[in-house]
């Protein structure tokens, strides 16, 4: 509850909590582009990740792609009707940046942009996360601990551990189990 109400307004809100309530990593929270939500039945799937190839040349800037998950496996998220609404104010608010931009918007199919359309970088996010939960002060949460906080609240609300580990892309329900049954 701290963390939502700490975010609550920052720049990367809806990015925060499609992840807390997702699980998904900040590559593939980076990553998602709007072919892989489906608002009609309440999914998402998640089958890249955005990543930074770091330039031999040095001062030269990284160059971001999306390559496969982890590992290599989509996934498809039945979402809470909470993150589909989030998704849809992503879209309203990048719809009306599209139309105020004109053709300075970059295209690029993602989700998550700034406000001319060019992508978030894991990051950047990441940083943005750290300044965050500094504030709080919790300094050694990890980006990551999104992700564990999903996985938890998801097994302690009693959803099925096939789910959850479905969700989370494990590979078998006893390494979910392992990590996150506790």
């Amino acid at each position: 509850a701290g963390f939502m109400k700490a975010v609550k307004g920052h720049r990367y809100e809806k990015m925060f909590l499609t992840a807390l309530f997702t699980g998904v990593r900040q590559g593939e929270l980076c990553g998602l582009q709007w072919e892989c939500i489906d608002f009609l039945n309440g999914t998402i799937l998640i089958d890249k990740q955005l990543q930074s190839i770091r330039s031999s040349i040095r001062g030269a800037n990284d160059k971001y792609v999306l390559i496969p998950t982890k590992n290599s496996k989509e996934r498809l998220i039945t979402a809470a009707p909470f993150v589909m609404d989030l998704l849809w104010q992503v879209k309203q608010d990048q719809e009306r940046n599209r139309r105020l931009f004109g053709e300075a918007f970059i295209e690029n199919g993602l989700v998550f942009t700034d406000e001319i359309g060019r992508r978030i970088t894991p990051q950047a996010l990441y940083r943005a996360f750290k300044i965050v939960v500094d504030e709080l002060g919790l300094p050694n949460t990890r980006f990551h601990d999104l992700r564990h906080s999903y996985a938890v609240a998801s097994i302690r609300a009693g959803d099925d551990i096939k789910t959850v580990q479905e969700n989370l892309g494990h590979a078998t329900a006893a390494f979910t189990l392992d990590v996150y049954g506790h």
